[in-house]
Parts: C-alpha cells; structure tokens; sequence
C-alpha cells in the first residue's frame, strides 16, 4: 500500500526542523513540548514509512541526511500552508484555540479534505473506507479546534462554508508538500514522479504534446495527469494544489498568489476551412473580413479582446457563435465560411492535413505570451523540474518549426 501524505503524524514531523536546528534529540523534544523517547519513536516510525533514514545518530548527537533536510524543509511548508489557512477568518468569536494548526491531526485533515471532496459523509465513507460515525467524529472534532462550522446540512446535501474552503485549500497545498516530500526521499524512484498539468487550449495541439513524449523517453516510471480546461476554470485548481502548473496564455499583470514564466510569444491568425472564399486573397482588409460571420470567443477572454481591437475602427461583422472549444470551433469552419481567430499551432494537424487554412498573415497587433504559470514559493519535484525544463525545449522546437 502506497505511502498517503497524512500517515505521517503531523506533530512529528513538526519535529523535524527542531531536530535539525537543535542537533540533539532532547533539546528537539523540549521545544516542541514532547518526551525524548516519544520523539524518538516518533522519528523512528516515520523512518519506517518512508524507508529512509532521517538522521545519522552520533555519540555528539544526530545529524539530517540529505533526505532529512528535504523532508524537514517540506514539512515546514506544509505546516506553513496548515497555519496560513486558520491564521485569519477561520476563529470564531473566541471558541476555538489560538492555533489550531498545532493541534490537528492526519486522520482530521484525510477525513475534512474527503468530505470536501466527496460532497457527503456517505460517498466520504465509499471513498476512503473509514465508517460514517468516524469520519463524523474526525470532522466535529476539527470544527471544535477551528472554533467555527466548516461544513452544514443544506437541504439533503452539505455546503462547505466559507471557513470550510478557506481550510480545505490549506490541506490541500500541505498535502501536496508532504507528497512531494515522499516521493524525493523514497528509495524507489517511481514514487513521487507524478505531475498534473492544467493544459489551456493553445497548448494541447504542439506544445504540450512534445514536452510531454519527451518527459515519457527520459522518465519512463512518470505518471502525468493532465486537467484540461480555461484559464478561468483551472485557477482556483492551480491555487488548491489540485494540479501542479498551467500552460498557456499569460496574464497581465499575473494574477495574486501565481507566477509566470515566459515561453514565447504567439501571433494570432485568421481561419477558415480550406476552400475559403478568401483563400486566395493574398492581404484580406477589414471590409472583405467583416463579409462573413465569426466565430468568438466568450466575453471577457484574451481571444475575444483581441476581435474587438482587430475591428475597433470598423464596423463589426455577425458573430452568431460564441465558443471557447477548439474542437467545436474546428469542426464548425469545416462545413462553413465562418472564420474565426486561432493561433496556428492550435489547427497546425488542420492546416498541413488541408482542411482548414490561414487566412491572410499573421495579425500585427494579435500577440499573445505564452507560458507556464504555477503557484508563488511552488517548489517542483526533481520531475516537475525537468518537464519544465523539456516544456522549454518544445518551445523553442515548435517555433523553430513554424518559421521553416
């Protein structure tokens, strides 16, 4: 059975940083309020579990390995999150403690974040195989610390309150520390190779699909999750822990709490299906664009700003589909004269396959960056680092492609 971030017990691995900064197994137990033989047994079981040693015992005291430090420094971030999560807005009027970050526990925390997933203590039940009554108790118990409700009956369902997903972010990105914790520590090189990437529509046809066969060849044990979805529905994800980095169009400014990292730059062209009418139109002008119709994107998108600015000084022409699915937006061109606004690498298959075409050149003003966004203070796994690397890579590939 696979290690789960919250088998460890969360108060020993609190420890963890004392016995590093303190060098000695005593003055760690000391300042974090624990006996010396329950830290001692407490290190000893965490060993165990990860099957790796911790810290090398010596007559002048105990010293981190590499693995050591790595969780230590893990095990921090994740006790970090904990205690962001209920440092504000989750005590209520004085019930709860004043830090109930140093007081929950791994069963707590697997039973709330089950919950919050599952959106009931029945399918919590189904999905993690502890009884309802237990999972009831775990929850109750952690309100009790948090000093506030974190999920009420509505109706014959549960809402997570606004406490409740405020906290439940918080475990989420600890759970995603301790994962990576053991996956780099972990004497078994398959464990901890997983990535899960939020791909947004202009990364998936070239981009995405490089990195991704070439992350396969050099890591042939990892295990990639890709989420696919809109800058808009992939955020909150990315915030929670839920996938590790998105990939595709940039925001500016970026937006709180995310960092971006510049790929390239995109540049927008008209499309239509192969036999277009305006096919054979060497430098189309505003007036032979606005005889067809349009297909757009949603208000408020990248792809629809850049529509309004390409007519700003002219009248706009019909526009009866809104869409944000390339797929959809592909099949419609085929059997229309609607023309639409892409980036050639998300119809790169389209266009050398002959179905669909560019229109025209490039549009002077319809850039786009395109890059890799992920959390602020996000520290990736030694996979997760080279994907990074290798989306680069591709990048500078796939442009390389475009201008032969």
């Amino acid at each position: 059975m696979s290690l789960k971030p919250f088998d460890l017990n969360l108060r020993h691995l609190r420890a963890l940083a004392a016995i590093v900064a303190q060098g000695s197994m005593s003055a760690a137990a000391q300042a974090v309020s624990l006996s010396q033989p329950a830290l001692t047994q407490g290190l000893a079981k965490i060993e165990r579990q990860l099957g790796t040693t911790l810290f090398d015992r010596r007559a002048d005291g105990v010293r981190p390995t590499e693995a050591g430090l790595l969780m230590a420094e893990r095990a921090g971030a994740a006790l970090d999150h904990l205690a962001e999560a209920t440092r504000s807005g989750l005590r209520g009027g004085g019930r709860g403690f004043a830090r109930p970050d140093l007081l929950m526990t791994g069963t707590q925390l697997h039973a709330f974040l089950s919950l919050v997933e599952a959106g009931s203590f029945a399918a919590a039940a189904v999905r993690t195989g502890i009884t309802q009554p237990a999972l009831h108790r775990a929850v109750r118990d952690l309100e009790q610390l948090c000093g506030v409700p974190l999920a009420e009956r509505s109706g014959r369902g549960l809402v997570v309150t606004t406490a409740g997903r405020k906290l439940a972010r918080g475990v989420r990105l600890a759970a995603t520390e301790i994962a990576a914790a053991i996956g780099e520590v972990s004497p078994d090189p398959g464990v901890g190779s997983r990535i899960t990437i939020g791909a947004m529509p202009l990364s998936r046809a070239l981009l995405l699909p490089t990195a991704i066969a070439s992350l396969v060849r050099a890591e042939p044990r990892a295990a990639i999750d890709i989420r696919e979805g809109s800058w808009r529905e992939l955020t909150d994800p990315l915030r929670d822990g839920t996938i590790d980095l998105m990939v595709g169009a940039l925001r500016d400014p970026p937006p709180p709490g995310l960092h971006q990292d510049y790929l390239f730059e995109d540049r927008l062209v008209v499309v239509g299906r192969a036999e277009h009418p305006l096919g054979t139109v060497q430098n189309p002008t505003l007036i032979d664009y606005a005889r067809y119709g349009w297909i757009i994107g949603h208000a408020e998108t990248p792809l629809r700003q850049h529509w309004n600015d390409l007519f700003a000084d002219a009248p706009p022409p019909s526009a009866p589909i809104e869409c944000g699915s390339v797929m959809v937006i592909r099949g419609v061109l085929r059997e229309s004269d609607l023309l639409t606004l892409l980036s050639p690498e998300q119809v790169a298959m389209e266009i050398a396959g002959g179905v669909l075409r560019q229109i025209g050149p490039p549009l002077p003003e319809g850039g786009r960056a395109i890059g890799v966004t992920t959390r602020e203070g996000w520290r990736p796994t030694g996979v997760q680092q080279r994907f990074l690397g290798l989306l680069r890579e591709a990048a500078e590939a796939t442009r390389l492609q475009e201008k032969e």
